[in-house]
Parts: C-alpha cells; structure tokens; sequence
C-alpha cells in the first residue's frame, strides 16, 4: 500500500520523517510511505506557496499507485487551496482515503461536499511527536492500511458520523465547502481558545441554516483554553446542551477526538 504525505497547511517538521518511516516499517510492513519532496517547503507561515501546496495535493490524490493521501500537519491554510485543487482531481481521486484534522478538515469537509473519496478524521503524521505518539499514529496507520476498527472513535456506533476542528466548521458555514450533514452526528473539538470565543462559534454552529437536519452533536477534546476574565461560569457540557437545545438536537456526550493523544479516527459517513 502506497500512502502518499503531503503538506497543505502550515509549515512542517521534517523530524518527523524517521519516527514515523521507522513505526510504519515495524508495525506495518505492507505500507509504503511517500513524502512528497515539497511537504517541508517554507514560505513565510504556510508550507511551501498556495500554488505549490495544490499542486501536491492535487500530484498525490490523481495519482493511481497512491492508495491515500495523508497530512503531515495542520495549523492554517489548506482552506486556500481549495478553488485550485478540487477541480482538478481526476478519477483516481475518487477512490482513495484522505487522512488527517484540524486545518486539513477544510478539504476532508470539501472532498467530502463533492463525494470524491473517503475522507476521515484522524491523527496526522505529526502526532508522532507527541507523548504516547507511536500510539496515536498507528491508529491512522492501521486504519488506512488495513480498516483497524480498533482505531475508530468507540462512540460511533454504526451512525453517520464527521468531526471536525470548531473553527474549521465555522469557517466553512456559509461557504461552498460545507458538506450536507443530513442524518449526521456532527462531532467537534477545538484548541486554543477561550471559553468565550467556543461559545460565539457555538452560536455560529447552532444557528446554521446549512446544519439543519444533523442527527445529534458530541463533543471532543477541548484543550489549552485560554484564560476567561472574569471566570466564566459554565461547563463546557453545559454550553452544549444550551446550544443544542437551540439548535433542537440532543447533545449526546463526549467524544475521543482532538488535539490530543487520545485523537481516534472518524470516517466521514458510515465507518
């Protein structure tokens, strides 16, 4: 299995290259990683320019020997790719599975819109730098190489499912790229943020026209909130099921997702 690894977003690592070379030689002989000799470019904030972001994106997804597409981080950035990429993709495209969250959630919701492949939430190969990393990228190497169902989100339970980065969903409401969620559980997390910028993105969430008709919303890791001044007041479970009462869909509990350890993998749709 040949997984190409791509950088669309922020500038990326090139450390981790032989950690996770080394966890997918050991653990997962069958998979035959491909960094795309661009995916450590720099310019200024983003890896390598918009152009030359979309065009490996684009090289690796219409390239029928690649059985995947996997980012090697997130950050910001691959929502600017978007008007150049997807119209290129070609029918080797539709067949593969695109890995990866935070920022990659831009594409993984727009390929999804469009019904081009299989994309899914998942540990990036960054993670492998984090504690426990060799643990949370197999998951998304087991899952691409051969449908480990030990790395999917336990919560899922046979529903239609997507997970996306708070911010990413918000930014993608009232855009083109939003995909149509109907009958979905929508599960989301978020990193960074402060108490009260979660609850205006929640708001934005709640008040979607596009999020009309999901099943249900769960809720991922929130981590490294930034100080709220004064205290805020309310738990976060507590700010869900407010939001979704207005939304008029259960809140239906936590989920293992987000910028952690933990992070499980979500395909979009149906596991």
């Amino acid at each position: 299995m040949r997984i190409g690894v791509v950088a669309a977003s922020s500038v990326a690592n090139p450390a981790v290259v032989a950690p996770v070379s080394a966890l997918a030689a050991i653990a997962y002989p069958e998979i035959d990683l491909v960094f795309h000799p661009s995916a450590f470019a720099e310019a200024g904030h983003f890896a390598g320019t918009d152009a030359v972001r979309a065009a490996a994106f684009v090289e690796y997804a219409n390239d029928p020997s690649m059985d995947a597409v996997w980012f090697v981080r997130g950050g910001y950035g691959s929502n600017r790719i978007l008007a150049d990429a997807l119209p290129r993709l070609n029918d080797a495209a539709r067949a593969k599975t695109y890995l990866g969250y935070s920022d990659a959630g831009f594409l993984l919701g727009a390929l999804y819109a469009r019904r081009i492949g299989h994309p899914t939430h998942g540990p990036m190969a960054s993670d492998i730098g984090r504690k426990g990393g060799d643990e949370t990228v197999a998951r998304s190497l087991g899952w691409m190489a051969r449908r480990d169902r030990s790395a999917l989100e336990p919560g899922l339970a046979g529903h239609p499912s997507a997970a996306f980065n708070l911010s990413i969903l918000s930014a993608l409401i009232g855009s083109p790229y939003l995909p149509d969620l109907t009958d979905h559980v929508l599960i989301v997390e978020e990193v960074s943020e402060a108490m009260y910028a979660i609850d205006r993105m929640l708001f934005t969430m709640a008040n979607a026209t596009q999020l009309r008709g999901i099943a249900g919303v769960r809720l991922g890791a929130v981590t490294a909130v930034r100080p709220n001044e004064p205290d805020w007041g309310e738990t976060l479970d507590q700010m869900m099921e407010r939001w979704c009462r207005d939304m008029h869909v259960p809140y239906l509990g936590r989920a293992e997702v987000g910028h952690t350890q933990a992070n499980r993998v979500v395909p979009f749709g149906v596991a």
